[in-house]
């Protein structure tokens, strides 16, 4: 299929469909501004002082600088926090909400992104599945309960040394605090929060076992592909059809449909062929 057939097949697979997934990796925030982290270039170009340091993003999202210099730790993550909480969802989050408004679609997200922009862009909190965590929450760095609760903490970091000038201790101890997120090396990720999402995606699937399926992908890459599996075993259900957008690494099987876009701009062509199939 040339580029204009795959926007009109795409187009006609969410007008059947009776259900929608949603999976999206952090390629699906780069039109609002974010950093998707793409290598160790993309990371420093980001954060520099990182560059300087000779610290690469695997080394950033570590859980260990929680024990051992919090107020480092605590920069990466709290001026990640900050910065989540400053961006504003790209037009994109819009349109798919304006699907499932106008076809009456069922609906749940799955996603790798910690940063809540589904939650702030008007997605249910209930139909939302966060796999790796959220940075809105916090837990006790000592599990001394497995307490999960909100991140409410205004935390000012020095860019030029990214180190926080505030640690976030746990409500219930005292320890130091860190995200609720699934870190690389992470034994210690309280994941209560994440396994009750898992569960209300599990009735969302049992429930619309017998609608015709589609899944939209965005900004999901192959580093670290969990969202790509989500969305090929969805795509393996009878009858179900996965859109895959993704400007670098677009492919996915023959019977699903491939586009080699960001993710604005192909929800965006996606969105005009079915305005033009409107009744007037």
């Amino acid at each position: 299929m040339d580029f204009e057939e795959r926007f009109h097949a795409a187009a006609e697979a969410v007008r059947r469909a009776g259900a929608i997934v949603i999976t999206a990796g952090a390629g699906m925030g780069v039109d609002s501004g974010l950093p998707d982290f793409r290598g160790d270039a993309g990371f420093w170009k980001a954060y520099p002082p990182y560059e300087r340091l000779g610290i690469s993003f695997v080394d950033a999202a570590n859980p260990t600088h929680f024990n051992r210099d919090p107020a480092f730790g605590w920069g990466f993550y709290g001026h990640r926090t900050n910065l989540y909480r400053a961006t504003e969802p790209h037009a994109g989050f819009g349109i798919l909400l304006r699907w499932i408004e106008r076809f009456g679609l069922n609906y749940f997200v799955v996603t790798s992104n910690v940063d809540g922009q589904f939650q702030k862009a008007g997605f249910a909190e209930e139909r939302i599945l966060e796999v790796h965590g959220s940075i809105h929450y916090l837990q006790c760095t000592t599990r001394c309960s497995p307490a999960i609760w909100e991140n409410n903490e205004d935390i000012p970091v020095d860019e030029s040394t990214m180190r926080a000038g505030y640690i976030p201790r746990c409500i219930h101890c005292g320890a130091v605090s860190r995200p609720n997120i699934f870190m690389f090396g992470d034994y210690a990720w309280v994941s209560d929060r994440c396994a009750g999402q898992q569960r209300k995606f599990g009735e969302f699937q049992a429930d619309n076992r017998r609608s015709r399926l589609v899944v939209v992908e965005m900004g999901a890459g192959t580093a670290i592909p969990t969202i790509r599996y989500h969305t090929e075993k969805l795509g393996s259900l009878p009858g179900a059809t996965a859109i895959r957008i993704n400007p670098r690494e677009p492919w996915i099987s023959a019977r699903h449909i491939s586009l080699r876009y960001g993710a604005l701009e192909g929800l965006a062509g996606i969105d005009t062929i079915l305005s033009e199939a409107s009744p007037s």
